[in-house]
């Protein structure tokens, strides 16, 4: 007889990647606070450290480069000798970002974001799926974005990745349906997390010459979620059985643009870009 889904995770393991900062370490850290022993990974060391030290339930954690189908194959089987038949949720987290325009874009950047961001996901999925389909309950949770709602200039790599991910998260949810395992789609919009920071930038892509830096320290000054109340929120729609879960007030905004008027989004994005990089300016030089 297949088990219940379990409607709270509360108590259940979790698998989180990048779980070394923003959503992932939040999203451990929350869930760790409720009694979730909790799986993490990533590929940064000395952040996973940090948020291993931070966990206060049962931790499992490694060093893992999602882009190495094997290496997350293996991840999944010492997940599943660790906690047998008691999977709640894999968060399938990591990402990264590329800023360039199309023409200027590298193909190694654009190949190292896509590996990461949609293989990456493919990879998780792949792997943990089984115990899911074993358990006969659990959710596989992948991170888009509202960049996977609506295409923006700069971003088309990141763009690219993010939608690809929404249309493999749908269809495996209509893959999934009377297994009692469930496929949500994340789509979170700015958060004050690490990703603009370790974003490679080759040069500035609007031609303003800005720095990384100063293009990082403008996100995060417009950024308009907390990672922690991101945590809240996924947990919340994972919880509440959603299968798209929109994070941060600019999301529903996002979503709502790409419902009503969806070949002109983009121009209204941009409109409320300019608006937010002159508001973050003032911010950075008080």
């Amino acid at each position: 007889m297949r088990a219940p889904r379990p409607e709270l995770l509360r108590g259940q393991a979790v698998v989180i990647t990048g779980a070394a900062s923003g959503i992932g370490r939040a999203l451990a850290q929350r869930l760790s606070r409720q009694g979730c022993p909790v799986a993490i990974a990533d590929v940064d060391e000395a952040g996973l450290a940090v948020t291993a030290r931070s966990l206060t339930s049962p931790t499992l954690s490694r060093i893992l480069d999602v882009r190495s189908a094997s290496d997350v194959a293996v991840f999944a089987d010492d997940v599943g000798r660790w906690r047998p038949g008691s999977l709640g949720a894999v968060f399938n987290n990591a990402g990264v970002a590329v800023n360039a325009t199309v023409v200027d874009a590298d193909a190694e950047d654009d190949k190292w974001l896509y590996d990461i961001n949609f293989h990456g996901v493919v990879n998780g999925t792949r792997a943990f799926l089984p115990l899911l389909l074993d358990q006969g309950y659990g959710a596989v949770v992948n991170t888009s974005s509202v960049y996977g709602l609506v295409a923006v200039r700069y971003h088309s790599a990141y763009c690219a990745s993010k939608f690809a991910v929404r249309g493999y998260t749908e269809a495996l949810r209509d893959e999934l349906r009377g297994s009692g395992v469930r496929s949500v789609t994340v789509h979170p919009g700015g958060i004050k997390t690490n990703i603009a920071n370790t974003a490679r930038v080759r040069s500035d892509p609007s031609g303003r010459g800005r720095s990384q830096a100063q293009m990082a320290r403008e996100f995060d000054a417009a950024a308009m979620t907390t990672p922690e109340r991101a945590a809240r929120i996924i947990q919340r729609g994972v919880e509440k059985g959603k299968s798209r879960i929109l994070v941060g007030p600019d999301a529903f905004l996002v979503d709502v643009l790409a419902r009503i008027t969806p070949t002109r989004a983009a121009d209204a994005l941009a409109a409320l870009d300019s608006k937010l990089s002159a508001a973050s300016k003032k911010e950075i030089v008080r």
